[in-house]
């Protein structure tokens, strides 16, 4: 699902102008709105904002408006109770959103979808997407639903997984108005006992990306393809990656569609040895018109750069920690990436990335129905306090851009330490386009208070601190990486205010 608002369509061509942000408005907390509340920005629709939200009672939408007061709410009591609902994911559009749920009534898993209007009300009859029978009880997500950045395609798809060697794929293809485009069923070649699936992509044309890779015993990636699922055929076609048993040995594949210059990235940390430090970032780039790869190549991490990003590490071992989290494109071609020194400290366990990020291989299996954790969502079920004491770590921030022959064009570092209890919802960071300009959002301790930064950075790397955020009230702890842009120039992050979320709205000029 999109984190961002038609991200690779921004216009980083733009001449630097420092934008600021005018205002900070919060929402008012509300009693049903504790800490331990499930939810999700919808977005803007109609003109006013659309937030799920659950607190395993029941289900319901709040209606803000510009000023973040509220409008109304909606229950939502055609959805089945929290016991069988397994999963819900909305789609935005200026006038209505769609919401698509999943849950299981005996041995049936029913996939549903409802129009939502600006005021979270439901729009017609609920439309039934697709059935699957089972012979056993799940809570896990059977269908994954992905869309296309222009939101003009969803597909739904499901992946049975009883033959280990040769996984069945069913994937529907809607379009905005969720009209059935088509329908194929195909198979994976699952040859090797470690293959596994990547994330998945859908693009403006409806053909689906994704890829697999074989990793053993929790080990590097020594073997990994391409695989596109085109919106007219019924068949899957494979383009095997540029890795081997000689290396270079990939850290975990992230996919990313350029919509604009029709062209499939293909990203990831990566070491020359096996099980060994990062050395660099490895780039495939394929392009979708003359069906070859533009780009091929991996880039080694400098000694200078080792010697920015380093933190509390050593040179060596400075990305040891790592982790790519975003990947914006731009309109020449080219691509951003933002990453993150990530860890956790307990005194029961050593940290170890390869257990953290992968976990066992068979993971992923439910019965006969393969569940990727890549499918996965945060909102249903926020995380619990555990007995063991786990104390989160998010600290430097490196981003680096490249050109559409995968160049390094600049790389920045921007130095945090960041560090939390047994949660880690107020950590990381949000990398986002705000008005032509890419922002980095970020919480930093000031005293006993976590405040919000907001880093600004130029076509050309040029990088400010924005100090005009204004409104920054000390009683609200911000949550950036679970923020949501809704409109070119707004953004809305949750927030914890004493023992309740709230909503904040940003907007910029």
């Amino acid at each position: 699902m999109l984190r961002s608002f038609l991200i690779s369509l921004f216009l980083w061509v733009l001449a630097p102008s420092v934008l600021s942000a005018q205002r900070i408005i919060y929402s008012d907390p509300e009693k049903e709105d504790s800490r331990r509340l499930n939810y999700e920005i919808i977005g803007k629709v109609g003109g006013k904002f659309l937030i799920f939200k659950n607190n395993r009672l029941r289900s319901w939408i709040s209606v803000l408006d510009e000023e973040m007061q509220p409008l109304g709410r909606e229950d939502l009591s055609y959805m089945p109770s929290n016991e069988r609902t397994i999963n819900v994911d909305f789609f935005p559009y200026a006038d209505h959103a769609w919401m698509i749920y999943q849950y299981q009534r005996r041995n049936i898993i029913y996939c549903m979808a409802a129009q939502l209007d600006g005021n979270g009300k439901r729009m017609g009859d609920l439309i039934e997407l697709d059935t699957t029978h089972l012979n056993f009880a799940s809570d896990n997500k059977l269908y994954a639903v992905v869309s296309s950045e222009d939101r003009k395609r969803i597909a739904l798809f499901k992946i049975n997984s009883k033959d280990r060697d040769e996984y069945r794929m069913t994937k529907l293809l809607f379009n905005e108005k969720l009209s059935l485009l088509g329908r194929a069923d195909v198979s994976i070649p699952m040859s090797d006992r470690g293959d596994q699936l990547g994330d998945f992509a859908l693009d403006n044309q409806g053909d689906l990306l994704f890829s697999r890779f074989l990793r053993g015993n929790n080990d590097n990636i020594t073997k990994a393809s391409m695989l596109l699922l085109p919106a007219n055929q019924p068949i899957l076609l494979e383009t095997p990656l540029p890795v081997g048993e000689n290396g270079p040995f990939l850290d975990e594949i992230k996919v990313k569609i350029d919509n604009l210059n029709k062209r499939y990235i293909f990203t990831s940390l990566y070491s020359n040895e096996r099980r060994s430090g990062i050395d660099g970032c490895f780039f495939y780039v394929w392009d979708k018109q003359t069906r070859q790869p533009v780009v091929s190549t991996t880039l080694e991490f400098s000694n200078e750069l080792r010697q920015e990003a380093k933190g509390n590490a050593t040179a060596r071992t400075a990305f040891n920690d790592f982790f790519i989290r975003h990947i914006i494109v731009k309109r020449d071609g080219g691509y951003i990436i933002g990453s993150e020194a990530y860890y956790t400290t307990s005194r029961a366990n050593n940290w170890n990335r390869y257990d953290y990020i992968y976990g066992s291989p068979f993971m992923g299996f439910n019965n006969f129905y393969y569940t990727s954790p890549y499918f996965n969502r945060y909102w249903w079920g926020m995380p619990g306090r555990t007995n063991t004491a786990v104390r989160y770590h998010a600290d430097n921030i490196m981003v680096q851009s490249f050109g559409p022959d995968g160049q390094l064009q600049w790389s920045r570092v921007v130095a945090k330490t960041q560090f939390d209890d047994e949660v880690d919802d107020l950590l990381s960071f949000s990398m986002m386009v705000l008005g032509g300009e890419l922002h980095l959002l970020y919480n930093q301790q000031d005293r006993r208070d976590k405040l919000l930064n907001d880093f600004t950075l130029q076509p050309a790397g040029e990088m400010t601190r924005n100090t005009d955020l204004k409104n920054l009230e000390k009683g609200h702890q911000f949550m950036p990486m679970r923020g949501k842009q809704v409109s070119a120039r707004q953004l809305i992050i949750p927030t914890v205010y004493r023992s309740y979320i709230c909503f904040a709205k940003l907007e910029y000029n």
